[in-house]
């Protein structure tokens, strides 16, 4: 069963934060602030969050886990470090949020009877039409 509610309070001790060089604009602050962001974010062990919700999100967030289940996230869209750590945050929060309901369980179905036999007769429109072409090609 999944959680049902708001999205969980991510205490601030679950976050780690490393800031390093950003290329791009900034003119000489590029060479000189680390206004980049790398925030890590520790699923595997993690408190916060209910086992079911931490399992969807290792599965969803898989090419972005080190070998430890630690998230990483970087952010340097921002000249500042300030908004690189927000939009961090709100991208992981975003993770979160997409994991956070479970996926409603596909119901199977079958397909009708006017679908089958629409198919049937654009199999039957098709192949008369390429028995045609080969019937005129002979002819030649």
């Amino acid at each position: 069963m999944s959680p049902s509610g708001p999205l969980p309070h991510i205490p601030a001790n679950e976050l780690h934060f490393e800031f390093f060089r950003s290329s791009g604009p900034g003119g000489q602050n590029v060479n000189k602030v680390s206004t980049a962001v790398r925030l890590r974010f520790d699923v595997q062990n993690s408190l916060s969050l209910p086992s079911e919700v931490r399992d969807r999100l290792l599965r969803l967030a898989a090419n972005r886990l080190t070998d430890d289940g630690v998230l990483m996230i970087e952010a340097r869209r921002f000249r500042t470090q300030e908004r690189n750590r927000d939009d961090a945050v709100e991208r992981l929060m975003g993770w979160i949020a997409k994991v956070w309901e479970a996926p409603r369980r596909r119901r199977a179905t079958r397909p009708t009877k006017a679908a089958k036999e629409r198919r049937l007769d654009a199999k039957k429109h098709r192949g008369a039409a390429k028995r045609e072409r080969r019937s005129a090609a002979g002819a030649e």
